[in-house]
């Protein structure tokens, strides 16, 4: 086999083995998330359950400002939805931004 041809089928060999180590499977473990979000009656606080934490910890909204109108979270609702392509229903929005401003925000009430 002359070495023209060897370097070849050397290099496949090679590309073929990488291929097959970058392909291989990898896992991480997350830390628990130490935050909750805060329960509710109000229609909203399951919907952030299902909406919200399901892409980030509920310690996101804790660190909102508590004098936050409702245009403040209605326009992060919808950043969420359009620039981070958030999976929420345009109906869902309403009653998550009224939970998230009487929980979180400047409507609260404790």
């Amino acid at each position: 086999m002359n070495t023209k041809k060897f370097g070849l089928i050397f290099l496949v060999m090679m590309f073929c083995l990488m291929g097959s180590v970058q392909a291989r499977t990898k896992s991480i473990e997350l830390p628990p998330d130490g935050v909750s979000l805060k329960p509710s009656t109000l229609p909203g606080y399951e919907k952030a359950l299902t909406n919200c934490v399901a892409c980030h910890s509920a310690e996101y909204m804790q660190y909102q400002p508590p004098t936050a109108a409702r245009p403040y979270w209605e326009n992060m609702v919808k950043r969420m939805k359009q620039v981070f392509k958030a999976p929420i229903e345009e109906s869902d929005i309403p009653v998550i931004v009224d939970y998230l401003v009487k929980v979180y925000g400047n409507e609260k009430t404790d």
